[in-house]
């Protein structure tokens, strides 16, 4: 064919993108969203009686692809984010991270240059970041070339999620005058639900809820308040080996309190907070899609970790039961087929492998993560079979979990030794983790919720001892090939050294300034 013949199509096709080429010649954007302390059970694409409404992410599942296995791999720290949001930069395992106990060992050096941001600069990306300040991972958030982070908490829009989103919106339209037709990576970052919950006032009147502030009395009784939990209790069967945590004694709104009054209240504000990070993510499609950049472009929604707010009376994200392990995991994009969901059982910490692979650029040899490619494409349910949690940031050697198929271990070996149990559970008959203390009367009249005699910790019936034995062997395995530096009771000590700890005398004003950065 006359090449001149062709010329009319070749200027149609540059015309037809903001960069000058098709579809299939631009590389992808992507837009990384992360909340901060959001559990996968408050939206209605993982739970349809939750009291939450998210319409744009609705929107999101329904037009891209749900994980239903995601999961935070753990932490050493009370303030869980910490070792969290290194993860999910680096590709590191929990243990192999450099602010855990064995980055000596474990961790390469200048890892930070091996970070998302960086990886995405040499690959001639545009990096923009907002999000909280602090608790993350400070060398890897300096990578991004266009950083504006604070963290923002407050119930106005200058003080509150709606600033996040400004600082993504001045930069797209800063793109949009320069002309940059380079593609885009932005972590779009929010420093809410994460207490203290401080909502806007026409939504804690939407959730009938206050920004309750005095501790020495309760919120006022609103029957518009969220529901309780189906798995509420009044406290913790036992203790869960943290005295004195922040999240448990110390956020605002709740403090040590359980009362239902109190939790419902709380779950509210929780729910003004988390539906106006719904309406900020919002306003940033609607740009990109004005822009012409929105069907180019790869979103993926997250949080750092889940958080439990009541829940088997917890507060906090201090704990390895589902509703605080898993995130909620979202993404939408090119390839990926509208209203598809997947196990996945997919890592935070595979984050970077996956961005990496959708772009097409190779993971750095640091990566430890998994790209889970074939899982959005519709070509894999899964990439990996076992899952391993982790929570040691109080007594040793704390708690840890595993997951394979159905079935759920949870092993707590804490306070010097004092409280030592076994939880095993069948997460296809028993998805809320109930215990014994679910069946309680009084709980079950508060809750509205009659667990069936099944749905109960299995570990000390012995016609689960097999599967009880299973599990621990599983969950030993995985501590050897991950490095965890500890062992539990129950366990071969595999002649470690456990890490050295504070001494006592110092033990104290170590946990204050854990506590005072859990924020």
């Amino acid at each position: 064919m006359n090449p001149i013949r062709l010329l009319p199509f070749a200027l149609t096709a540059l015309l037809l993108s903001p960069s000058g080429l098709s579809a299939e010649q631009r590389r992808p954007n992507v837009l990384f969203i992360i909340s901060d302390d959001q559990s996968p059970m408050d939206f209605d694409f993982y739970n349809p009686t939750a009291s939450l409404q998210t319409p744009v992410l609705d929107r999101l599942a329904a037009e891209g692809m749900v994980l239903d296995g995601a999961y935070h791999m753990g932490s050493f720290s009370g303030a869980v984010c910490t070792p969290s949001r290194h993860m999910v930069m680096s590709g590191r395992t929990v243990w192999h991270l450099p602010i855990g106990p064995g980055a000596k060992d474990h961790c390469p050096p200048e890892l930070e240059q091996n970070t998302i941001a960086a990886v995405f600069n040499r690959a001639g990306y545009a990096t923009m970041r907002t999000c909280k300040q602090g608790n993350s991972y400070e060398a890897a958030n300096k990578q991004f070339t266009v950083r504006h982070d604070s963290s923002k908490r407050g119930d106005t829009d200058d003080t509150g999620s709606a600033w996040h989103a400004e600082q993504v919106l001045n930069y797209l339209n800063d793109r949009a005058a320069n002309k940059d037709a380079r593609p885009f990576l932005i972590y779009y970052g929010f420093s809410h639900p994460h207490d203290t919950r401080d909502g806007k006032p026409e939504l804690l009147a939407k959730y009938g809820a206050v920004n309750h502030a005095d501790r020495n009395s309760l919120p006022p009784f609103n029957p518009k308040a969220p529901l309780l939990p189906p798995n509420y209790l009044p406290a913790h069967p036992f203790p869960h080996g943290h005295p004195g945590l922040r999240d448990e004694v110390s956020a605002s709104g709740v403090w040590e309190n359980r009362d239902p009054q109190t939790i419902r209240n709380e779950i509210g504000r929780y729910d003004a907070c988390s539906e106006n990070i719904d309406i900020q993510i919002g306003r940033v499609l609607e740009r990109l899609k004005a822009m012409g950049e929105l069907d180019n472009t790869y979103i993926f929604y997250t949080a750092d970790h889940g958080i439990a707010i009541g829940r088997h009376g917890l507060q906090g994200k201090q704990n390895l039961y589902e509703h605080t392990w898993r995130v909620p995991f979202v993404v939408k994009g090119p390839g990926i087929k509208p209203g598809s969901r997947a196990p996945g059982n997919i890592y935070l910490l595979d984050t970077l492998a996956t961005l990496c692979d959708l772009a097409g650029i190779q993971a750095p040899e640091s990566n430890e993560g998994i790209s889970f490619k074939p899982v959005l494409e519709g070509k894999k349910e899964s990439v990996r079979d076992v899952l391993y949690g982790s929570y040691c940031g109080g007594t040793k050697p704390g708690m840890r979990s595993v997951r394979k198929g159905d079935w759920k271990l949870i092993v707590y070996d804490v306070m010097d030794g004092a409280v030592r149990e076994k939880q095993l559970f069948n997460l296809t008959e028993n998805p809320n983790e109930f215990l014994a203390e679910h069946h309680d009367p009084r709980v079950i009249e508060q809750t509205g919720v009659t667990p069936t005699a099944n749905q109960v910790n299995l570990a000390g019936d012995p016609k689960y001892a097999d599967k009880l034995a299973e599990m621990e062997a599983l969950l030993l395995a995985e501590m050897r090939r991950l490095d965890d530096p500890y062992r539990l009771w129950s366990q071969p000590d595999d002649g470690l050294t456990p890490p050295v700890e504070a001494p006592p005398s110092q033990r104290k004003g170590k946990k204050k300034a854990k506590a005072s950065s859990a924020k």
